[in-house]
């Protein structure tokens, strides 16, 4: 296509009731929105290590309808190789910039409770979750990147909205979400439909075996 026909094409993107919940995700944990155009338009860059590969072939497919080119390997000399995609440029991701990014920085966006469901939950557990350990059985949300204030949000709408209970630790300088042992299994079927067989592992032992 020429220039001008991909930007009527573009134009006409929109976002899904799904994708706009794994944005959401995405954006509390590992994804970004770039700009080249002083914020008129924004794309999603998302990247992993390639042994997630599998998980990035599946937000692939969600959004494929919104990308050009399939996903590529990135061979680094001094760094562990990725996998990634990124989408057209839309002015559809605009509204989420204006949300989570402030000043170029990560921040939890006060309509968090509005935007955050299950899958959302699901797609920032799969990016940055992991299972603590069989003593304990729960989980972790390493939360890098976001202040305490922020995390308070994500503390009330899990409360409120889910009824999850969660703790904030401090490791070092940096903030992680730790759910309450009482809480594990509620949050586990809260989100174990939504994550992918290669990220089952997360869950750990916490839901039980069908």
């Amino acid at each position: 296509m020429r220039s001008n026909e991909i930007e009527s094409f573009k134009k006409k993107l929109k976002l899904n009731k799904k994708q706009r919940s794994i944005l959401v995700g995405l954006l509390l944990g590992d994804g970004h929105l770039e700009t080249s155009n002083r914020s008129r338009t924004y794309r999603l860059k998302v990247e992993h290590s390639l042994k997630q590969k599998e998980y990035v072939n599946w937000l692939y497919e969600e959004f494929k309808n919104l990308v050009r080119t399939t996903p590529q390997v990135k061979m680094r000399k001094r760094a562990q190789d990725s996998y990634w995609f990124s989408t057209y440029s839309l002015g559809a991701f605009r509204f989420y910039a204006q949300q989570f990014y402030e000043g170029g920085k990560k921040r939890i966006p006060k309509l968090i409770s509005k935007l955050l469901d299950p899958l959302a939950l699901a797609i920032w557990f799969m990016d940055d979750g992991s299972y603590k350990s069989e003593k304990h059985k729960t989980y972790i949300i390493h939360a890098l990147g976001y202040g305490k204030k922020d995390l308070e949000l994500i503390k009330d709408v899990l409360q409120k909205k889910f009824d999850v209970e969660i703790g904030l630790h401090k490791q070092y300088d940096r903030w992680r979400i730790y759910i309450y042992s009482d809480s594990a299994k509620k949050f586990a079927e809260l989100i174990g439909s939504y994550v992918i067989p290669s990220l089952k592992y997360k869950l750990g032992n916490t839901l039980p075996k069908k």
